[in-house]
């Protein structure tokens, strides 16, 4: 049986380097996504120690020739691409969070370039690669404040919560990009669909998060192994009901 190859853009810590260790454990040659080289090695290292069949892959998704150098390599390396996991994405970039009225276009540009443009391009990007695989797996990693309906929501957990605006409308893109490729290809091989780990506890949130990186993880590993009868373009993962509690399953839009 031939070994899938699934690449995992922002693998060198947290959620996405345990995406890739989880994925490796499983068989797949994990390509460790990262713009940082010498954290992308120090990650493939780790992930090698472990067991798995990792790359280092040099990939920056804001930077549309790094993107293109990747998908080249990964080509020429392998011929095609089984699963892609976009899971390299930033809260913000200035580092200070702010109610809506006090927002900084300017962050929220940075932070849309990543979490939104850089996930199209590399899609568009890996797409010819996808194709060439039997059972293909698109995996955008989204989170639960990107749901309108619990956003809106006096009754839940975040509709209490006052938010930034940049990081839940990133993810809300994010979800209905998840939908529109998913129509594209919904007569096709490749499943499309977006993933929310939860609220984690990684250096992203400043370890405020009450879930572990293996349990973020977890919901990409679902949706990058789905059977061929499951489903595509839908946003699955873990479901907060608030005071720590919670389960896996359909997030709303």
């Amino acid at each position: 049986m031939t070994t899938k190859i699934a690449l995992i853009t922002g693998a060198n810590k947290g959620i996405g380097f345990e995406t890739a260790r989880q994925l490796g454990a499983l068989g797949m040659t994990v390509l460790v996504g990262a713009r940082d080289e010498e954290r992308g090695r120090d990650a493939e290292r780790a992930l090698r120690d472990g067991g798995a069949d990792a790359r280092f892959v040099s990939l920056d998704v804001t930077d549309g020739k790094s993107v293109e150098l990747a998908a080249e390599w990964i080509d020429k390396e392998y011929g095609h691409l089984d699963v892609l996991v976009s899971n390299a994405g930033t809260a913000t970039v200035s580092r200070q969070r702010a109610t809506a009225s006090q927002t900084s276009l300017d962050d929220m540009r940075a932070v849309y370039e990543i979490n939104v443009f850089g996930v199209v391009a590399v899609t568009n990007a890996m797409l010819p690669l996808l194709r060439r695989s039997p059972a293909a797996r698109i995996v955008n990693v989204s989170s639960e404040v990107g749901s309108i309906a619990m956003q809106s929501d006096p009754s839940h957990p975040l509709g209490q919560m006052p938010a930034s605006v940049q990081y839940p409308s990133s993810k809300a893109a994010l979800n209905m990009i998840t939908v529109m490729y998913a129509k594209e290809l919904r007569d096709t091989q490749v499943k499309v669909n977006a993933a929310n780990p939860g609220f984690t506890d990684t250096d992203f949130n400043d370890h405020r998060g009450f879930r572990t990186a293996a349990g973020g993880a977890e919901p990409s590993v679902y949706l990058a192994t789905l059977p061929d009868d499951g489903p595509s373009g839908i946003h699955w993962g873990y479901v907060w009901a608030g005071e720590g509690e919670g389960g896996y399953g359909v997030i709303p839009w």
